[in-house]
């Protein structure tokens, strides 16, 4: 089951890989994204960007909200998936993130990574993290 939670993340996030974010955000919200992947309850806590910190998004439309206000703050966003790893239920994806902020135009580069915790073949929750390391250890995962 590990192997196929692994490629079912990197099915997500292949296609977008070095595109501009806004228009996957958009995706998600349209429907354009196939979230057949997402549990119906499905969870996600950001603790990137610092106005969503501790925040709790919830169901599918929940989920696709927060993509659309994750890209918002920026002029440009793009995200490489680096690798994916993980055993059993759970997976940690690892990214290069490059952006450029809306209104300041200030470029950034910076590595994101997500736990990903999977129920018969769904994922009922995710999280964000700065460090890959710290996401690694959340899932008690080990490289």
């Amino acid at each position: 089951m590990s192997q196929e939670n692994v490629e079912k993340i990197r099915g997500l996030f292949e296609p977008w890989s070095g595109k501009n974010l806004h228009a996957w955000g958009d995706a998600w919200g349209s429907g354009e994204v196939d979230l057949s992947l997402l549990d119906p309850e499905v969870e996600y806590e950001d603790t990137i960007l610092p106005d969503h910190v501790g925040e709790t998004y919830r169901g599918v439309e929940g989920v696709a909200r927060a993509m659309k206000r994750w890209v918002e703050p920026f002029q440009a966003l793009t995200i490489e998936l680096e690798r994916v790893v993980g055993e059993g239920e759970r997976v940690v994806s690892i990214h290069r993130v490059q952006g450029r902020a809306e209104h300041t135009g200030i470029e950034f580069e910076s590595t994101v990574a997500y736990t990903w915790e999977f129920t018969n073949g769904h994922v009922t929750r995710f999280r964000s993290y700065w460090d890959a390391q710290e996401a690694l250890g959340a899932a008690g995962i080990e490289e």
